[in-house]
C-alpha cells in the first residue's frame, strides 16, 4: 500500500501528462510527459565492463536510460533498435543507458554478442534506481534532458530506430 501511494504522490508531484499534444516530438513514440523541473534522481552503477557510470557525468547531454532484463522477451527484442539508435546519434549531444537488476554478467555479455548489439549496460544489483525511476514494468525507458530533469518515460517496446523516433529523440538535443 505504501509503494501504491508513493507511486500516485511522484505522478501527482511530476505533473505526468497522459498524452502529449500532436505537435509534441515525443508523441510519436507515445511518451508520457513529465511536468517541468523533476529532476532525474542521480546514480553512479558499474557497467558491464567494470566501469563506473554516474548520471553526473552526461549533464549537457540528453540521456535514454532503458530498464530491462534478460528474461524479458520484449525488452531483448528492443535492444537491436536501441543498438541502431545510438549508433544514428551524435555521442557528443546524446547518451544511452541500459539498466538491468539481472545479476548474470555471463549471460548478459553472450546475449549482447549475439544479437550483435553494443551497449552500455549498468547493473542495478540493490534495485535503488528502479525504485528511485518507479520501474514497475520492463522495459521501461526514461528521458533525461541536457539539465538533468526527466523528459517523459515509456513504458513497454518501442520502435526506437524508426525514422520518427530517431527525429523526436534529435528534436531533444541542443
Amino acid at each position: 500500500m505504501r509503494r501504491l501511494v508513493l507511486f500516485l504522490a511522484f505522478w501527482l508531484a511530476a505533473g505526468l501528462v497522459g498524452s502529449a499534444s500532436a505537435e509534441d516530438p515525443l508523441a510519436v513514440l507515445k511518451i508520457g510527459r513529465v511536468g517541468t523541473g523533476t529532476v532525474a534522481a542521480p546514480f553512479a552503477l558499474t557497467a558491464l565492463d567494470g566501469s563506473r557510470v554516474q548520471l553526473a557525468d552526461l549533464k549537457g547531454k540528453v540521456v535514454v536510460v532503458n530498464f530491462w532484463a534478460t528474461w524479458c522477451g520484449p525488452c531483448k527484442e528492443e535492444m537491436p533498435a536501441l543498438g541502431r539508435l545510438r549508433q544514428q546519434l551524435d555521442p557528443d549531444r546524446f547518451a544511452l543507458l541500459t539498466i538491468t537488476t539481472d545479476l548474470q554478467r555471463q549471460g548478459i555479455a553472450q546475449f549482447l554478442a549475439n544479437v550483435k548489439v553494443q551497449l552500455p549496460v549498468l547493473f542495478d544489483e540493490d534495485h535503488d534506481v528502479s525504485h528511485a525511476y518507479l520501474v514497475r514494468a520492463l522495459p521501461t525507458t526514461v528521458f533525461i534532458d541536457p539539465q538533468g530533469t526527466l523528459i517523459g518515460r515509456a513504458v513497454g517496446p518501442r520502435d526506437w530506430d524508426a525514422p520518427d523516433a530517431v527525429r523526436a529523440v534529435q528534436s531533444l538535443m541542443p
